[in-house]
């Protein structure tokens, strides 16, 4: 396909995987990427250090472009953004806070920058900063959301119309089926995250793998909305966060359940009970841990025979 997604990033298929934290190293943005799609690394779990090593293994494990996800909610971004500036990473995604504060800087060393937004106000803002496209999100998604709560369907076309800018679509998609519709909605390509969780080459942890496997309809709940939204699998750790905000726990109290490593706890070292479990809506349809090369050729196929012939069903 081409459109200005895959001339903006100079890949074969307007499919990105999301740079989700302890998912999303160099092995999952590498196998994408050589697939025709873009790899991101999610540099949200990682040390400038560590960030450093993933990009030189990605840049050893695929010719093909790839980027970086920098979250701009944690302390200490202007050492991530060092690093992508140092390592010469062609495009950066940023994500969770104000895209004014480092796009013209990106800008200055020729990366091509992506803000995630959850609104069309903040996707207005991201064109004005200087973005060369944004993400629309919606709240299905997993991991930090926006806490309008306003879905993909409604999310996209409502960005669509408000900025020129390239918007790519987000949250609840892990089908060329999802993908086709959004593209009729106006995006231009599609950010998948949940998705790649389950394939070979993502980071976290095989129980965590196997416990989306087993995800239904509502075995996800968007959460701590005093802090920053975050959509989780339900397990022991969520129902106490549910509790404590039942009962109208503060911000320092949370701050406190959340702790610094219950990302890591759940999703890298596959504690299920304790553990904080990011994952989509779409996570009720995700059935098998696949390789993602093979992933990103599903999600294409059924793309294309969607498109031609919109109107049937899948087939069974």
């Amino acid at each position: 396909m081409n459109n200005r997604i895959t001339q903006l990033f100079n890949i074969q298929y307007p499919i990105i995987q999301a740079g989700m934290i302890w998912a999303s190293g160099w092995r999952l943005a590498s196998a994408v990427s050589n697939a025709g799609g873009l790899g991101l690394i999610g540099s949200g779990s990682m040390s400038p250090e560590v960030l450093r090593v993933h990009i030189q293994k990605c840049k050893s494990a695929t010719t093909n472009p790839f980027g970086v996800n920098i979250p701009l909610l944690y302390t200490g971004i202007e050492k991530h953004m060092e690093v992508v500036a140092n390592e010469n990473v062609p495009i950066v995604f940023t994500s969770a806070g104000n895209p004014a504060t480092w796009t013209s800087q990106l800008k200055k060393h020729q990366i091509k920058v992506v803000h995630v937004v959850s609104s069309s106000r903040f996707a207005i803002k991201a064109e004005q900063a200087g973005c060369d496209a944004v993400v629309a999100e919606g709240f299905e998604a997993g991991g930090h959301n926006g806490k309008e709560e306003t879905t993909t369907m409604v999310l996209v076309p409502l960005v669509c119309e408000c900025v020129k800018i390239p918007v790519i679509a987000a949250g609840g998609i892990a089908t060329g089926r999802q993908m086709l519709a959004a593209m009729v909605l106006g995006a231009e390509g599609v950010q998948i995250g949940s998705r790649f969780v389950a394939s070979d080459e993502a980071s976290s942890h095989i129980s965590f793998k196997k416990a989306i496997l087993k995800a239904s309809e509502g075995d996800t709940i968007l959460s701590m909305k005093k802090l920053t939204p975050v959509r989780m699998l339900k397990n022991k750790f969520f129902s106490e966060v549910q509790w404590a905000e039942n009962k109208g726990a503060g911000v320092e109290e949370l701050l406190q359940m959340l702790g610094k490593g219950r990302a890591k706890k759940g999703m890298f070292e596959g504690d299920l009970e304790e553990g904080e479990l990011e994952i989509g809506q779409v996570s009720a349809m995700i059935k098998g841990i696949k390789p993602a090369a093979q992933i990103l050729n599903e999600i294409w196929g059924d793309f294309t025979s969607a498109l031609r012939e919109p109107l049937s069903h899948p087939q069974k």
